[in-house]
Formats: structure tokens, C-alpha cells, sequence
């Protein structure tokens, strides 16, 4: 693809769970040598990554098989995540400026009792099946054939601040399914006020009798409580045009648009095609089989291979953009995919990778303070600077290197 004529735009692409290495204070959440990015590249003997690790991704954490250099054709460095937590809203919200000073309520031992009822009273089903910490493809086949038979929908929950819903397209219905959690959301509230609902279709069994996840997934956030630079990029004349989830995320909260996904390659056709936009706007993508296929199923070598899939399409991504585009590719958390001790979010800083087109060199940014200075760094690229106030703009450093 060959960029047009346009007006140069901030582009920022989130892989969804590609942490860099534990935070000082992951022990605290049982994330103590976490290291998403290192410990995958061990595990499957090294990674094939030559287009971002021209761009310094080497330079960031100890890759094997990505090595340090002098000389990248990007500026690096990675964030520290100050907010609470360590899931997928926190560290997006943060990115945009918003930190949470208390994390999203968790469930460790399922939703209280009082919680369940007030589902089923508002929804008008008798019960619900699971209720408990579980995987998303462990439990449709655990209690796939009971919700075939009964009817009543799967819920269950992470180590993450989520209330998840698991039903069959047929048996119960997207329609339904999609209702039900749109109640859920509006229930949630006060001490139960939970990062995500999430829609978690599924369709089979198969002629092995396994039922399988689909793409229709949806996620029903918590409203941004203050107002995040995407607010601000609207108020300014600036569209904010997501990929994946993205709109999820905000509850559509200064989100101009944001197609779904099916998968990571789907994801990245989207974003370029968002990239080569003809009119103005900021471009807010997310990458989210890292997270959702590999990382919480403990699947390293899938894991790696999509890092080295997404490594093999970086030089489309820069062909699309124009002389002046700002290009950051950071992540939202961790996901160590070889800790044997858990399959959830790892506390870890994100890697940032920053290039503005035409700039052909880079400089290391060193660990920023907050993710909030990615988002800082897209209002200084609009002429917004300090709008925010959450973080600090690497801009001329990058503009400069």
C-alpha cells in the first residue's frame, strides 16, 4: 500500500498484553519476574523480529534473538503503568490520560450471591450456570451441554475486573445474549462498578463435541469518568478513528468510530486502511489475540508467532503513512504466557516504540513515569499540548532524534 496526499496524522498501535518486564511493585499482585516479551522469546528459543527491533525493540528488555543496536531507525524506551491494576481499560484510560488512583473491583471467589440474583431478577432467567474464575474456553465446554439443555447463560470471571457471559449464537441468541449484558452493565454500579461486561458467544459442538468462541464478542465498559485526550482531540476538530476494541474500551466516549476485528491480521488490514484515511483524524488501534488467544492460555509458541507476524507487516504500516506521521506502538499490560502460576494480566511496563516519518533515526526515551505520555504526546502532536496534564510529550525528542 502507498500513502496518498494528506494531512499527517498520530497513529498509535496497541499490541494488546505485550508487557516488557515486571513493574517494582508486582510482586504485590503476584506478577514478581513477569516478562512477557523476554520470557516468550525464551521459551520458543528465540524471536524473528527484524523490523522492530531496527526500531529498538531490543533496546527495551533482554529479547533473545532481538538484540540490542546502536543506531535504530525509531526512538525507544518503555512506560510504567501508575494507575491501580493491570487490565486492559486501566492501562487504555491511562494511555489517554485518565489514571485510577483504586482498581476495578475482582471476583477471586465468583460474584457475591446478592449480585447473581439481581441478574437473574432483571433478566428474568432462574439461575445462571458457572459463577466462578474461570477460562472462556475451559467453561462453554465444561457447561456448553448444560446451557444447551437448560437454556440459562454461563457466567463467569477473571483475575481481571470482569463480569463475562458466555452464550451459544443459536441455542440462546446473539440478540439475547447482547441484552442481557446491557443489563449486567447498567446493574453493575457502586462497589460492583467492574471494568467490563463482556458478550462471549459461542457456537458447536462439533463433531468432537467441543464448542468454540466466536468473533462477535462485545464489551460493554465503564464510562471514562473524566475526560481523556480522545475528549479533548473531538472538542478540537480532531476524529478519532479506533481498530478492534477500541471503542469498547471508552464506552464510545470521544470515539468517532472503530470497526470490529476478527483476528490480529483483520486488525492490522483495518489499520491501514485507517491510516490511508484521505481527511484528519487520530488513529487508535488495538491488537487483542496476543491477550485473548495466547497469554491467557499459557501458548508461548502461538504467542511468539504472532509477535513475528506482526513484526512481518510493520513495513506495510510505514509504506501507508506520509512524511510527519507520528507512529507509537506501546502495549496495555502484560500477559506472560510462560508463568506457570497463572494464565491472567502480569503487573509489567509496556514497551514504547515512537517514529515520525521522515525521521530516519532515533533516541532512547528512557521509563516514563506513565502511560499518560503516549496520550500527551498525541494532543502535543495536534497542537494540544499539556490539554491533559497527566503525562509528559516525548514529541520533540522523537521529532528531533
Amino acid at each position: 500500500m502507498t500513502a496518498g496526499t494528506r494531512e499527517p496524522r498520530a497513529i498509535v498501535l496497541v499490541l494488546d498484553s505485550v508487557g516488557a518486564g515486571a513493574l517494582p511493585d508486582a510482586a504485590e499482585y503476584g506478577d514478581e519476574g513477569s516478562n512477557t516479551l523476554g520470557n516468550t522469546a525464551r521459551a520458543v528459543g528465540g524471536l524473528d523480529m527484524p523490523n522492530l527491533g531496527a526500531m529498538g525493540l531490543g533496546n527495551i528488555t533482554d529479547i533473545l534473538g532481538v538484540p540490542p543496536r546502536e543506531g535504530t531507525v525509531a526512538s525507544w524506551g518503555k512506560c510504567a503503568e501508575r494507575s491501580a491494576g493491570k487490565d486492559t481499560t486501566t492501562g487504555h484510560w491511562e494511555m489517554m490520560g485518565l489514571v485510577l488512583e483504586r482498581p476495578f473491583p475482582t471476583y477471586p471467589e465468583g460474584f457475591p450471591a446478592e449480585v447473581i440474583a439481581e441478574f437473574c431478577r432483571r433478566t428474568g432467567y432462574a439461575g445462571v450456570l458457572g459463577n466462578t474464575v474461570a477460562s472462556g474456553t475451559v467453561i462453554i465446554n465444561e457447561l456448553g451441554d448444560e446451557h444447551m439443555a437448560t437454556g440459562l447463560p454461563i457466567v463467569y470471571t477473571s483475575a481481571d475486573s470482569v463480569f463475562q457471559i458466555a452464550a451459544h449464537e443459536e441455542r440462546f441468541g446473539l440478540d439475547e445474549l447482547y441484552r442481557v449484558c446491557g443489563i449486567a452493565r447498567e446493574m453493575l454500579v457502586g462497589e460492583h462498578h467492574v471494568g467490563r461486561v463482556i458478550a462471549r458467544p459461542f457456537v458447536g459442538p462439533d463433531e468432537s463435541g467441543t464448542y468454540t468462541r466466536t468473533h462477535r464478542r462485545r464489551d460493554y465498559a465503564v464510562t471514562p469518568y473524566e475526560p481523556t485526550a480522545l475528549d479533548l482531540l473531538q472538542e478540537a476538530g480532531v476524529p478519532v478513528f479506533g481498530v478492534g476494541k477500541i471503542g469498547d474500551i471508552f464506552a464510545w466516549q470521544g470515539i468517532t468510530s472503530s470497526p470490529h476485528v476478527t483476528d490480529n491480521m483483520d486488525g492490522f488490514d483495518k489499520l491501514l486502511e485507517e491510516v490511508a484515511r484521505p481527511e484528519q483524524g487520530f488513529v487508535f488501534c488495538n491488537l487483542v489475540d496476543f491477550d485473548m488467544l495466547w497469554g491467557h492460555r499459557n501458548d508461548a509458541r502461538a504467542y511468539a508467532d504472532g509477535l513475528e507476524a506482526v513484526d512481518r507487516r510493520i513495513p506495510e504500516l510505514l509504506d501507508a503513512m506520509v512524511d510527519g506521521d507520528l507512529l507509537i506502538i506501546t502495549a496495555d499490560h502484560g500477559c506472560d504466557p510462560t508463568t506457570e502460576w497463572s494464565t491472567d494480566h502480569s503487573r509489567e511496563y509496556t514497551p514504547l516504540i515512537a517514529k515520525v516519518k521522515g525521521v530516519d533515526a532515533g533516541v532512547g526515551l528512557g521509563t516514563r513515569e506513565t502511560f499518560g505520555d503516549i496520550g500527551e504526546t498525541v494532543l502535543d502532536f495536534y497542537g494540544l499540548r499539556d490539554r491533559c496534564g497527566r503525562g509528559d510529550s516525548f514529541l520533540e525528542e522523537v521529532r528531533g532524534a
